[in-house]
């Protein structure tokens, strides 16, 4: 095969170049695109991996998945072009993967050949070819035998069907006729079945047969072709339906049946089981007739796995038949269906029955026919959709007929259900839709039972009751913005803003329904002002929102009336609502707002006829678009305007042009108006002067008008009176020649300050301008009659000439002086008038003629006569003419001409005028929409208000197309009629008319009080404020202004806002009262409203009193509970505090909170600032109303661990905020600050270090130091810092407390030094803890501060943690308040040489901690003392003549005995410096400490002063290394008593089985040569596991005495048995202080049974092996398993730093124990030699190792005092100790206590009377003062009696078990010596018997001493034992004396 190619495969990678490759290959690419594999896969699992690898990068593409055997099949050429490999064959496959995967991995680089494996595959793929044949064959032999059988079970259906057909034709009841059926063309139409989904088919095959109307006795048959499969599944089809052959009907099980008798319907679906047969146990005929037939079903289902064989006997009469055989076979899991017949005769009860029988049973089926019932189907209940309140709701069920005869019905149902309909007639089999209502009027949930009666009419004896169930919600709808959130305010007004005349504006809002029911709602608007037609309109009047749906509502604004203010209510109005929601809809209608510019035209001077044009500027400034006409006739006029007419739009200006053309040398001047719609006309003065050749007259200039309008304006007098003008008057003229406003003038002297009213006198110059004014009009000075003339009455003839029509019009001259009048009118004008001058004398008048000669015939005319008049003498200047016009309209039609057709439009057609007491003025626009001109004259007879209502102009010519502006002058009635008045304009001189209805009511303005007209405030709290809303809404159609009055003495009390403003029509106003009692009393007041029309001056006013009602009480707060407690706070987190604040006043309050702390116990070190905010409320100022609570919530938070305590007090505010009482206390808060910490409550040793005491382990890991600092108060860093649970994203701050956690020292390969603590979580929060190790508190440090380079002790710490040297167990958890949890530290002493680790110990917001990690790994062959370097003696008295020993300990760590020896020059050194005092003395200085064990060195203080001695002491170790300790003295004046602190283990470690109840005992200070007993028990706390135990009892050094015993020292305890220990401390001669350290060891029982097992196992191989051999067989010798006795010798290893790769741990029993996880890991990648190693070890066999005991530490601390150092120290405490005063105690005189036989070997009745005297013996004990004392008062009296030889025998309160295990004699040199003890003493039987020759003299105390000692020790046994209750009442035992004078008179009788 060619050398593979990776960078040829890289480039063009493909499937055949994988298949090709080899494992070394596809290990290559593996590796160089980064996949994870591993050299010991196998080739075909190579493959896969770098397959999918290369998919999944894109480089190949996906195909279907395959097998591995198949992609080597594929990756292979093959030789020929074989077929492909069936799918069909896994175990092909299988067979090639498994063959494939038993080659070793180490052989797998060698494949095997092509030709092989190929001929291997075809073999596969032949023997697939034919299975899969095999298995075709069989599935087309199957489905033929399918089809056949099918088509054959189709056709008998059909034979059958027609046999059912045939019966039922001769039946006497018979169904409708139908019509053929044929089943197969059923069977098409039929949907697949499935039996996962046969509840879906049953629905889907109802929906199709109900459709296809195919008949219901059919269904089950169609149903049973269908199934496939299953067939035994017809007999539930047959049962779902009850079949009828002959004429029965269908019946719903599922329904509720009311009928007579003793049978229900449903009983008949129970089913029985008899032979295995499941059927029904009866079948009943319930619904018959007479002389016909019914059939029912039968079906028998085999439900056992074995064919049934029945012998069937038939029914015994006539009346049941069916037609079946008589012995029948059923198949398991078949079904067998039996059609039976009932045919009755007559009307009666039938009882028959059908027997089933086998070989060894027989069953019978019950047959009953029932005498027929009315029976109706009703279901039981009827659930009605949710509804709202006063809503209706509705559902549907139906009744049926269950009969074939008639039946009534009739319902009872009580509200709020109803049904419908109530009664009716059902006939045979019919069914009858009820409709039940559902309309609640209350929110709950109701339950009816509808009861329904049926049967005979009139009797209707029979019910039946149906379960009615609704629940009903309150509806609640909300008005919100369109696209609002849910939370947001609810939508109360509309506000359209300003909507041009004629406009309108559209704006949306929804209708939301946030209820969970439907809701039906109409939407309308409130009634508003008569006479106003609303001006909105809303798209939405009612409507259904569903739960949580939503309605969009648009609202239109169409103003109409210009300058008015709309104001209306939409009301959403839906049942079953607290309150109806209100829109307030408003909007104001402005009109256009037009100016011009500028105002005066001056043509100048213009030649006689010429022509001058100048431009004006229209401008609108309103968003309404402006229609303008001016009010000029262009033809007739030597001024024109163009254009006359049209419009401006918005915000706009057009130019128009001006045109005059003079035709008499005068002087001309006219005021034209420009009427707009909608608004106020403006006027434009236009000026011009003409001369001819002959005549040139004054130039009239913008001047001369200024001065005679100011003239004017100050004096109300005539233009042509004599009175002196101004003089002086200075006019200025800017660019355009307009005059600016004088100085001292009137400022806009030109325009009208009434313009809509003098636009009449304008028009007909009736009126002097000049002196025209809106307060005081003067006059007219010329009079025109008439203004309007018509020449349009009447048809012309054709005989009469155009010329002869004339009319006339007279003008009159009131001024005192000569007037000149001069007419002007167009050539081709067909009006004229004559004369066309004339000179008129004061106080006289003349008529003119004005004639019509129209020019054109059968047309319209029309035009304004112009006419200018002038003074004659003017004496005071040139004074401006005055000019007015004559309307004139006529038309030409000849007699039988039509005249034209009008087409225009009024818009509007009404006006409305306002209620107001003056003149008012509105504009109309009649527009011409024809091509034809227009005129219209007002018809005086439709005119019925001309006194007070006039038109201008009241007739008019209107060119095609245009329009003529009209305004409308009216003075409003109070007679005016409410329908007002309909005004007729005659168009075209015809028939022709158009209406307009003008509406006006002079009436009063109208306020109305909403909220009626007394005002009632709730009692009010003195000095406070109340307030209540009252509502005023404007009923008149006219704006008002509104004012309140309240009289000066009330004002005290009372204010309203808003006081005053304006109301518009229909407008409601909220005005909110303020009611301030100022004394507990009743208050009554009346404040008035005035208001009147906005229009008017005020002067006229109407008013409305409001009766103010309302009480002043005495408010006061207070709370419930006088104290809260909040209890602990975490330190710096905040706790929420809910206080309740109670308002029992009948006010409502407004009150004011202040906090003051009255206490905290502080410590002085805590920062200030954070008191501030410890204790904040969140809202100090707040209100409750009255007979109310309310919450005041307030916060904690502190940052000091301390108690603190608040007082809250509150102070009632008045109306202005201020308080005029002292603040009243409520409540006392008080809190305390705690933060999060653990304490270590327990800690033991094992491994290396189990035999260190508990105080060296405290030391080492210095726990008292690590309580202290987490006791103390974190900083406000550790407190910020966040919880320890991800340690990578989460590092801790810096700790600034270092403490040293040293593991003590060993030799290498020693067992790890493991310790267990006991954490406890002694507050009341949760605490989450993390050790932190080095690569835990990495933090990602930016490149720029990264160098790449590590420090020394860095990479040691990376070597540490990778090595695993240091490990922590659970590393991190959560403790609950209370809990405890026990954490595992380990070093394993794998690597040589002091390895340090600082690691973190961090509480989530409380305390960090950095511990040094600290472990000392020595070599085998070095000794190593490990000792602290500092140490600190017990304060001794100075001049102490016998100062006590104390003790210091050492510690062999290695594995080597170590000599040691202390310097005794230094304290030679310092004995000389204290003047040859040995102020420090060793008493042994030197001596041997074994590997593992502990030295004690005995020490002497004795200090001279008053002073801290420190003496530093080196101690020798084997002359090589030297450890130089610092010890510390104190010396003192008085003696001080030893510490009473006791440590007690009070819930075991993990994995304990012996449990202490104290871990130490203080026997505290005692005399010296005394003796002390303390008790404890000990407890198997293991449930299944027994345990030997053995105590370590250390003697005095120097000696063989014994300072502590224990009883009993060995024994067994089986599982959670307890047994009491007691402990005898004997005081030395010396004073001395104790500090000893008892050891227990404990073995459990089952595996030193299992160890002697395998002992015994290895003792007999090595004898086999001893005496066995094999020679030729090498195979065999090679397994046989090599016997060692001693342990292997390990290879050295390098000191100092840790080696590159780890070193093979030693094979050692000890090593497998504590190492196997250890052992594991590092066996996970290994070489082959490695390996072969390994597998060279498995078979060496050593010798098993004895179990190794757990160790038990028990604490024993004791100081001894001389007996007058006593006697000072605790004189009272004397006499309650032993002391031995005459002998002194030796190594025999701690005589061991004497146990009595235990009380459960006692009979029953000799047991209760030991306890009862045992009970009365120590109630007089303890009774007795003197107990104490006895022992010694004894010892002078005479002895009683002389003693011989006493004996004390020891029993044992736990007897030895006969099952304890025996250890074989041959292991006993095997055995340490602690087991040897412990096995000798569980085999041994016996006692232990020491005889002991007492003192004549001392045996009554001491005797006497025992005896009470013994008896309260034995009394404490029992009581553990439960066999004696201490709490138990005393049984009081009668003397026998009593008890023989009693039974001596029964002797007498």
């Amino acid at each position: 095969m060619a050398t593979f190619d990776l960078a040829q495969f890289v480039e063009a990678p493909s499937r055949g170049l994988i298949g090709a490759c080899r494992k070394r290959g596809l290990l290559d690419v593996a590796d160089h695109f980064g996949f994870q594999v591993d050299s010991s896969m196998l080739k075909v699992e190579l493959q896969e991996v770098v397959i999918s690898g290369l998919e999944d990068l894109g480089l190949l593409t996906r195909q279907q998945a395959a097998s591995p055997a198949e992609a080597r099949v594929n990756a292979e050429p093959p030789l020929a072009t074989p077929p492909p490999v069936s799918p069909a064959a896994p175990d092909d496959r299988d067979r090639l993967v498994t063959a494939a995967g038993d080659a070793d991995p180490a052989d797998s680089d060698e494949d095997v050949t092509p030709a092989e494996f190929r001929l291997r595959i075809e073999q596969l793929r032949l023997d697939a070819e034919d299975r899969a044949q095999h298995r075709q064959l069989e599935f087309e032999m199957r489905k033929l035998e399918l089809e056949a059988d099918t088509k054959l079970r189709l056709r008998k259906l059909e034979l059958e069907h027609e046999a059912v057909k045939a019966e039922k034709e001769t039946s006497p009841v018979s169904s409708p006729p139908q019509d053929s059926f044929n089943i197969s063309n059923c069977m098409a139409l039929m949907p697949v079945f499935r039996e996962s989904e046969v509840d879906c088919y049953f629905s889907a095959f109802e929906r199709i047969a109900t459709a296809l109307n195919w008949p219901r006795d059919v269904w089950p048959l169609l149903l049973q072709c269908r199934f496939t499969g299953m067939l035994a599944e017809a007999s539930s089809i047959a049962n779902r339906w009850e079949i009828s052959i002959s004429g029965q009907n269908v019946e719903d099980t599922g329904t509720h049946n009311g009928q007579d008798g003793r049978y229900q319907k449903n009983t008949s679906n129970q089913k029985t089981c008899h032979l295995g047969l499941e059927t029904k146990p009866e079948l009943l005929w319930d619904n018959w007739s007479p002389g016909s037939k019914f059939t029912k079903v039968l079906v028998l289902k085999n439900i056992d796995n074995k064919l049934k064989k029945l012998n069937i006997r038939h029914p015994m009469s006539n009346i049941f038949s069916a037609s079946i055989p008589q012995i029948v076979f059923i198949s398991p899991g078949t079904t067998f269906i039996i059609p039976i017949t009932f045919g009755p005769q007559q009307m009666c009860e039938y009882e028959d029955s059908i027997e089933f029988q086998d070989k060894k049973e027989r069953f019978c089926v019950y047959l009953h026919a029932i005498i027929p019932c009315h029976m109706l189907e009703v279901p039981g209940s009827v659930e009605l959709p949710l509804c709202a309140v006063q809503h209706t709701s509705q559902t549907e069920f139906h009744i049926k007929n269950a009969r074939n005869f008639q039946t009534f019905f009739e319902w009872d149902c009580a509200e709020p259900f109803h049904l419908s309909p109530e009664r009716g007639l059902l006939q045979p089999e019919q069914e009858c839709p009820i409709r039940v209502m559902f309309h609640p009027q209350e929110a709950q949930m109701h339950q009816q039972q509808a009861c329904c009666r049926f049967g005979d009419e009139g009797e209707k004896a029979n019910s039946v009751t149906v379960h009615l169930q609704g629940e009903a919600k309150y509806p609640y709808l909300e008005l919100k913005h369109p696209g609002s959130k849910k939370e947001e305010n609810c939508l109360s007004e509309l506000h359209f803003g300003s909507v041009a005349v004629d406009q309108s504006l559209s704006k949306h809002f929804d209708i939301f329904n946030p209820s969970s029911v439907s809701v039906h709602f109409s939407l309308s608007p409130l009634p508003a002002v008569a006479m106003f037609t609303s001006a909105f309109y809303c798209d939405v009047t009612r409507g259904i929102l569903p739960p949580g749906g939503s309605l969009r509502a648009s609202v239109t604004y169409s103003p109409t009336v210009v300058d008015t203010v709309s104001v209306e209510y939409l009301s959403l109005k839906y049942n079953g609502s607290i309150n109806n929601p209100q829109l307030t809809l408003k909007g104001k209608c402005i009109g256009p707002s037009v100016s011009l510019l500028p105002l005066v035209l001056d043509f100048g001077c213009v030649k006689e006829r010429g022509s001058a044009v100048l431009t004006v500027k229209l401008i609108n400034s309103s968003p309404a678009e402006a229609i303008y006409q001016w009010d000029i006739d262009s033809g007739n006029s030597v001024f024109s305007i163009l254009p006359a007419s049209g419009s401006v739009a918005p915000h706009s200006h057009i130019k128009l042009k001006a045109v005059y053309r003079p035709t008499q040398p005068i002087a001309y001047y006219r005021r034209v108006a420009c009427l707009v719609l909608h608004t106020d006309p403006v006027f434009l003065d236009l000026i011009g002067t003409c001369h001819s050749e002959l005549q040139r007259p004054q130039k009239l200039k913008p001047e001369h008008l200024v001065q005679y309008m100011s003239h004017y304006s100050y004096v109300q007098t005539s233009p042509f009176s004599d009175n002196d003008l101004q003089q002086n008057v200075n006019t200025q003229l800017d660019q355009q020649g307009v005059p600016l406003p004088m100085p001292e003038i009137n400022q806009n002297p030109v325009i009208l300050t009434t313009p809509m009213e003098d636009i009449r006198q304008v028009s007909t110059g009736s009126v002097d301008f000049f002196s025209s004014s809106s307060s005081s009009p003067s006059s007219p000075h010329v009079s025109v009659v008439p203004s309007e003339l018509l020449f349009n009455h009447k048809i012309i003839p054709s005989s009469i000439s155009p010329s002869e029509f004339v009319q006339y019009v007279t003008v009159r001259n009131y001024s005192g002086g000569k007037l000149r009048l001069a007419w002007t009118v167009a050539e081709d004008s067909p009006f004229s008038v004559s004369p066309s001058s004339f000179d008129l004398d004061s106080l006289t008048s003349n008529s003119f003629t004005v004639t019509y000669a129209p020019k054109q015939l059968n047309t319209l005319h029309g035009g304004q006569l112009e006419c200018f008049v002038y003074q004659e003498d003017i004496s005071d200047g040139l004074r401006p003419p005055l000019c007015f016009t004559v309307r004139v309209i006529g038309h030409s039609f000849q007699q039988g001409k039509k005249h034209f057709d009008p087409s225009c439009s009024l818009n509007p057609s009404q006006v409305v005028f306002p209620g107001l007491g003056g003149m008012s003025c509105q504009n109309v626009l009649l527009q011409n929409n024809s091509t034809l001109p227009l005129t219209f004259c007002l018809s005086h007879a439709s005119n019925t208000w001309r006194d007070s209502l006039s038109l201008l102009p009241g007739c008019g010519l209107i060119p095609p197309g245009d329009h003529q502006i009209i305004t409308i002058r009216l003075l409003p009635t109070e007679d005016s009629p409410e329908q007002g008045l309909r005004l007729t304009l005659q168009l075209n001189a015809a028939e022709f008319s158009k209406e307009l209805t003008i509406l006006s009511v002079a009436e009063k303005p109208h306020v109305s009080l909403e909220s009626g007209s007394s005002l009632y405030f709730h009692p009010t709290a003195v000095g406070s404020t109340s307030q209540s809303t009252h509502h005023i809404k404007n009923i008149s159609c006219l704006p008002i202004q509104f004012e309140w009055n309240i009289p000066e003495t009330e004002q005290r009390f009372i204010f309203v806002k808003p006081d005053a403003g304006e109301l518009h029509p229909n407008e409601t106003s909220v005005q909110v009262w303020t009611f301030s009692p100022l004394a507990e009393e009743s208050y009554t007041l009346q404040p008035t409203l005035n208001f009147w029309p906005v229009q008017s001056d005020g002067s006229k006013r109407w008013n409305l009193t409001l009766e103010v009602v309302g009480r002043g009480a005495k408010g006061f707060i207070e709370v419930e509970n006088a104290v809260v407690d909040v209890g602990d706070v975490l330190y710096g987190s905040c706790r929420k505090v809910e206080i309740p604040l109670v308002n029992n006043s009948p006010c409502f309050l407004k009150f004011r909170l202040s906090v003051e702390r009255i206490q905290a116990d502080v410590h002085p070190s805590y920062e200030q600032e954070y008191d501030q905010s410890a204790f904040h409320l969140d809202w100090e100022t707040g209100a409750i109303t009255s007979n109310s609570t309310t919450l005041l919530q307030s916060s904690v938070r502190l940052y000091k661990q301390a108690r603190y305590l608040w007082a809250i007090s509150a102070q009632v505010l008045n109306a202005d905020g201020t308080t005029s009482s002292s603040p009243q206390k409520l409540c006392e808060v008080q809190a305390k600050g705690v933060f999060p910490t653990l304490q270590v409550v327990g800690a033991c040793s094992g491994g290396s270090v189990d035999r260190l005491s508990k105080g060296h382990v405290w030391k080492l890991l210095s726990l008292d130091s690590l309580n202290e600092h987490l006791r103390s108060a974190p900083s406000s860093a550790e407190v910020t810092t966040k919880p320890p649970i991800n340690l990578h994203i989460s590092p801790p701050i810096f700790p600034t407390v270092l403490l040293d956690f040293s593991f003590g020292s060993a030799s290498v390969y020693s067992d790890p030094a493991e310790f267990v603590l006991m954490f406890h979580n002694p507050g009341s929060f949760p605490v989450d803890w993390a050790f932190l190790f080095p690569k835990d508190q990495r933090t990602e440090l930016p490149g720029w501060a990264e160098t790449g380079e590590l420090s020394s002790t860095e990479l040691d710490h990376m070597q540490i943690q990778d090595c695993k040297l240091f490990t922590v167990a659970p590393h991190s958890g959560t403790l609950l308040p209370g809990q405890k949890r026990a954490v595992q530290f380990s070093y394993s002493h794998n690597v040589i040489g002091t390895n340090r680790l600082p690691v973190v110990f961090k509480l989530s917001y409380g305390r960090e901690t950095l511990l040094n990690f600290q472990g000392v790994t020595v070599e085998q062959d070095k000794p190593h003392l490990f000792a602290s370097n500092q140490h600190a003696f017990a304060p001794v008295d100075v001049g102490d003549c016998r100062p006590p020993r104390q003790m210091y300990e050492l510690y062999n760590g290695g594995a080597v005995q170590v000599h040691y020896e202390v310097d005794q020059t230094v304290l030679s050194q310092l004995q000389m410096d204290n003047f040859n005092h040995p102020v420090l003395s060793c008493i042994s200085p030197q001596g041997e400490v074994l590997p593992g064990e502990t030295a004690t060195l005995e020490w002497i203080f004795s200090p001279l002063e008053l002073k801290l001695y420190q003496m530093d002491v080196p101690i020798h170790i084997h002359d090589n290394d030297l450890i130089t300790v610092r010890f510390e003295g104190c010396g003192t004046k008085t003696l001080t008593q030893s510490s009473s602190d006791v440590s007690m283990q009070r819930e075991p470690f993990p994995g304990q089985v012996l449990f202490l109840s104290e871990d130490s005992v203080l026997i505290g200070d005692v005399p010296v040569r005394s003796q002390t007993t303390r008790v404890f028990f000990l407890t198997n706390v293991s449930h299944t596991e027994s345990a030997l135990f053995l105590w370590e009892i250390p003697r005095q050094k120097g000696s063989d005495q014994k300072v502590v015993q224990i009883h009993p020292e060995r024994g067994r305890l089986r599982p959670e048995e307890c047994t009491l220990c007691v402990l005898t401390f004997s005081s030395t001669d010396y004073p001395t202080i104790h500090q000893l350290d008892l050891i227990c060891q404990v073995t459990q029982e089952a595996a030193l049974v299992q160890y002697h097992d395998e002992l015994q196992r290895w003792e007999e191989e090595k004898r086999r092996q001893e005496n066995e051999f094999i020679i030729t067989d090498k195979s065999a010798s090679k397994n046989q398993r090599v016997l060692v006795d001693e342990k292997p010798q390990t290879s050295p290893v390098r000191k100092g730093s840790l080696s590159k790769y780890k070193v093979l741990p030693p094979i050692s029993a000890g090593s497998e124990i504590y190492r196997r996880e250890e052992t594991v890991s590092f066996y996970t990648n290994q070489t082959r030699a490695e390996r072969r190693l390994r597998r060279e070890a498995a078979k060496i066999w050593r010798c098993p190792q004895p179990p190794r005991p757990a160790l038990l530490h028990l604490r024993v601390a004791a100081h001894s005092f001389e007996l007058q150092d006593y006697l000072k120290l605790c004189p009272d405490e004397y006499h309650t100790c032993f002391r031995n005063i005459q002998a002194k105690i030796g190594p025999t005189s701690a005589v061991p206590p004497l146990f009595a036989p235990s009380l459960s070997s006692a009979p029953g009745p000799g047991k209760d009377v030991v306890a009862q005297i045992l009970t009365c013996m120590i109630s007089d004990i303890l009774s007795d003062p003197e107990l104490a004392r006895s022992p010694v008062t004894l010892s002078s009296k005479p002895r009683p009696y002389q003693p011989a030889d006493m004996s004390s025998t020891h029993f044992s309160p736990v007897p030895p078990s006969p099952c304890t295990p025996t250890r074989p004699p041959s292991t006993s040199a095997t055995l340490p010596q602690h087991h040897r003890l412990l096995n000798e003493a569980v085999a041994k039987e016996g006692t232990e018997i020491t005889q002991n020759t007492l003192q004549p003299m001392l045996a009554p105390a001491y005797m006497c001493e025992a005896v009470l000692l013994n008896t309260l020790q034995n009394l404490l046994t029992e009581a553990v034992k439960g066999q004696f209750d201490l709490t138990a009442h005393p049984c009081i035992i009668p003397p026998s004396s009593y008890l023989r004078s009693r039974a001596k008179p029964e002797e007498d009788q």
